[in-house]
């Protein structure tokens, strides 16, 4: 039979459950401290850069990430044989203080993998007194 072997995928995929896992193993983070910045690598297998977006607020980096997977598989004639929709998110926050403005924070992401550089030391503007004169 022709679609025998994706009828069989789709029970193989049965107990593959998208959201059998937590936010936290799928936006695995190593932060290492290295020449006055700290260096996070995360990994997020799947996405792409425009699927994620980053925003500094009250001294927190968020992290999301959402993706949206529409799969169709037809057979010859066009008819549908399986059709599937995965729609997943995850999140990670981290304190960096709130001396550390978004200027400061650097990103890129390639082959899965976001990379963030932080400021260890960022010492706050303290703004300079300005006296109005009087006449």
């Amino acid at each position: 039979m022709k679609f025998l072997p994706a009828f069989n995928d789709m029970f193989d995929d049965l107990f593959q459950d998208p959201f059998n896992y937590s936010s936290v193993d799928s936006m695995r983070t190593d932060i290492v401290e290295k020449d006055g910045n700290y260096l996070l690598n995360m990994e997020l297998p799947g996405y792409k850069k425009e699927d994620i977006q980053m925003e500094l607020k009250d001294g927190y980096l968020i992290i999301n990430a959402t993706k949206n997977v529409n799969n169709e598989e037809k057979d010859e004639e066009g008819h549908v044989i399986r059709r599937e929709r995965y729609s997943g998110s995850c999140s990670r926050n981290f304190y960096v203080g709130d001396a550390v403005k978004h200027e400061d924070i650097k990103a890129s992401f390639d082959n899965g993998e976001l990379k963030i550089t932080i400021p260890k030391d960022v010492t706050p503007q303290v703004e300079e007194k300005k006296f109005i004169p009087i006449e």
